[in-house]
């Protein structure tokens, strides 16, 4: 299948790929094309900007947590629309541990058979950024980068001075970002999340229609158009539905994979979507996930909406299934500490949740131990990144996860787990037998 498409890269983290990317995602559009958006990496909230821009649902493509053969499926799978976009992580080279090939944005060029446009940054300097493209292609033996994006361009005598530093490199520049015009802002653990936030989401929009004009699209159409066709992959049959799963969003929790989402529809779930902070009441469901994000951010109003908080204990408490995730687990807790004093959640678990300004983060892997919401004896790869700890946590309470990487909840242990709940600092990349253990037991719940 021909599927026009290209990785935007960046030298390092802070280079402006996500800049760059929504710029391009907004050309395109400019164009007539519409583009499906990917983001390389573990990451929730890259992707928020681009789907704001580009208006369609974003898909993560991780190889630790994916291995290359699904990662290659869903990339041709989702590659529905006119073009696909897909956004890297870190510096371009740098993958598992930043001293290997493994997970880096180059990885998943090589994975999806794409062309590269390499952001870089080009403030402070003139000549020498020709040195640092020329470092770049040269690096590897195929280093698949074929364009690339000058940013933070102070003028137009800068970037001619750029533009002719680079030409005797071999690589097309295509677009010169003008500084001053990449901030998206920024929160402690990256951007702001566009997920649930009109206000970031039309600014992301703006910013990206601002620098569209910056970008040579008829070069990068070409480009794009020059990729090799991928396989078709196969068809995906979708379980009759058994269950239906509310999920929690709104700013508080948006931090979840597409994927994931979907691998629940496919396993036989219906997803009913509801606000922890603002419902009047929770959905009528059979099951609960409640993903990661900022819960710590909208503590006042999740605290104030106490209908909610004591109906999502009272069903826990009745046994039916609960998936929480990072963000989901803090709000199950009795409360959430931070400089701005305490605030009630949930109360399920008997512990509270400390802001601590410290980061943990990482991938994690493990086994799931028997008796959770899902089938034990499961091997799982996630990741973790909060700032956050747990703090009172009763001695006797059962964790079911056994790290071999990570740092969970407790002494390499995470997945609390209390009536049919299941709550973890880990994100986890659902596989099929996961999502279909879960909606399972909530179709055995429903059956009550």
């Amino acid at each position: 299948m021909r599927i026009p498409r290209v990785v935007v890269a960046g030298a390092s983290s802070g280079s402006g790929k996500t800049t760059a990317a929504c710029a391009l995602l907004a050309a395109l559009a400019g164009r007539g094309v519409r583009a499906r958006p990917f983001k390389a990496g573990p990451d929730y909230i890259d992707p928020g900007h681009l789907s704001a821009v580009s208006g369609a649902a974003p898909y993560n493509l991780d190889v630790w947590l994916m291995g290359a053969g699904r990662l290659l499926e869903s990339f041709a799978r989702h590659s529905d629309l006119g073009a696909s976009v897909i956004e890297g992580v870190m510096g371009y080279y740098d993958g598992l541990g930043g001293s290997s090939d493994t997970a880096s944005t180059r990885h998943v060029a090589s994975i999806t058979r794409s062309p590269v446009l390499l952001v870089l940054d080009a403030g402070g300097s003139a000549r020498s950024i020709a040195a640092t493209a020329l470092g770049f292609q040269r690096f590897h033996r195929n280093s698949r980068i074929a364009g690339i994006i000058l940013n933070r361009i102070g003028s137009k005598r800068h970037e001619e001075m750029c533009r002719t530093a680079l030409a005797g490199a071999g690589v097309p520049v295509v677009g010169a970002l003008p500084k001053g015009a990449e901030e998206l802002g920024s929160r402690h653990l990256g951007l702001v999340p566009a997920g649930g936030n009109r206000a970031v989401s039309g600014a992301a929009r703006r910013v990206a229609r601002s620098l569209a004009g910056h970008l040579d699209v008829d070069a990068i159409l070409r480009i794009m158009r020059r990729a090799p066709p991928l396989p078709r992959p196969a068809p995906r049959r979708t379980a009759r539905r058994r269950a239906t799963i509310a999920v929690a969003l709104d700013r508080s929790f948006n931090f979840y994979y597409q994927e994931n989402l979907e691998s629940l529809q496919e396993a036989g779930a219906s997803l009913r979507f509801f606000s922890p902070a603002s419902a009047a009441r929770l959905p009528r469901c059979d099951g609960l996930y409640i993903g990661g994000g900022f819960p710590e951010v909208e503590s006042a109003a999740l605290s104030r909406n106490a209908a909610v908080r004591r109906a999502v204990r009272r069903a826990a408490e009745d046994g039916m299934p609960v998936y929480a995730e990072c963000g989901g687990l803090m709000y199950l807790a009795r409360g959430i500490r931070d400089g701005r004093g305490r605030r009630p959640m949930a109360g399920l678990i008997d512990a509270d949740i400390v802001m601590t300004g410290r980061p943990v983060l990482g991938y994690t892997s493990g086994r799931i131990a028997a008796g959770t919401p899902v089938s034990g004896g499961r091997r799982f790869r996630g990741h973790e990144f909060h700032y956050s700890r747990v703090e009172s946590l009763p001695r006797d309470s059962r964790l079911a996860y056994e790290l071999d990487r990570g740092a969970g909840i407790s002494n390499g242990r995470d997945g609390l787990v209390m009536y049919q709940t299941l709550a973890s600092y880990g994100h986890l990349c659902f596989t099929p037998g996961f999502a279909g253990s879960f909606v399972g037991s909530c179709a055995r719940y429903s059956r009550r």
